[in-house]
């Protein structure tokens, strides 16, 4: 089954239990920021991929141009171990870890979460690549990435008991858009997936191919 197939099931299985009201206001917000265009501006193919340093769940600090000492770069944004359809994406990622590691490339993953739910998270879906803390959302920013929730739908996920303040480090309302960048050694990006859509990812099978390519 495909990643898409899967995050499609788990989707169609759940929403229609959500309250009527949550789902409108889910929606409704779904919608502006589809027609708001900022995928379109996020960082693209032929970009110049920002630099970053950031904590890792493992302790101590990742920064990409270290990464890309070693190879290619496979960045991943995600919103939080709260989000189902995250944690469905990681999985499917770590499932083809070690092909993206036979083509020379490192995969990193990066959120707005502190750095011990990163811990958390990769401990429980035993997570072989980094798995690295953005709080504040400073780089998905860089990468065109970061936008806030409108308030009644930050209502709505504190409805759902998802608490953002404490795990995204006071910076409640700030979350990157579902993203993955192929980053060549020269620090360009060569591949890229950006959604407003939180339900969709980047396929695993693309991120090959584009690893692949270069």
């Amino acid at each position: 089954m495909s990643l898409d197939a899967e995050l499609r099931t788990f989707f169609e299985s759940r929403y229609a239990e959500l309250p009527a009201a949550s789902r409108a206001v889910m929606e409704r917000a779904a919608a502006e920021l589809a027609e708001s265009g900022q995928a379109e501006h996020a960082l693209g193919a032929g970009d110049r991929a920002p630099r970053f340093v950031l904590p890792s769940a493992a302790g101590g600090t990742v920064d990409l141009d270290g990464l890309l000492a070693e190879g290619p770069v496979v960045l991943t944004f995600y919103r939080g171990a709260w989000c189902p359809y995250c944690n469905i994406a990681l999985r499917a990622l770590q499932l083809h870890h070690e092909e993206i590691r036979a083509r020379g490339a490192r995969l990193v993953a990066v959120s707005p979460q502190i750095p011990d739910e990163s811990m958390s998270l990769a401990e429980k879906h035993d997570l072989a690549f980094e798995v690295l803390s953005d709080i504040g959302s400073d780089t998905a920013k860089q990468y065109g990435l970061a936008f806030d929730l409108p308030d009644d739908l930050a209502a709505v996920y504190d409805s759902f008991g998802i608490d953002l303040p404490r795990v995204n480090g006071g910076h409640a309302r700030t979350l990157p858009l579902p993203a993955t960048y192929v980053i060549g050694r020269d620090g360009i990006v060569r591949w890229a997936f950006v959604d407003t859509d939180y339900t969709r990812r980047a396929e695993p099978s693309d991120i090959l191919a584009a690893l692949d390519a270069l």
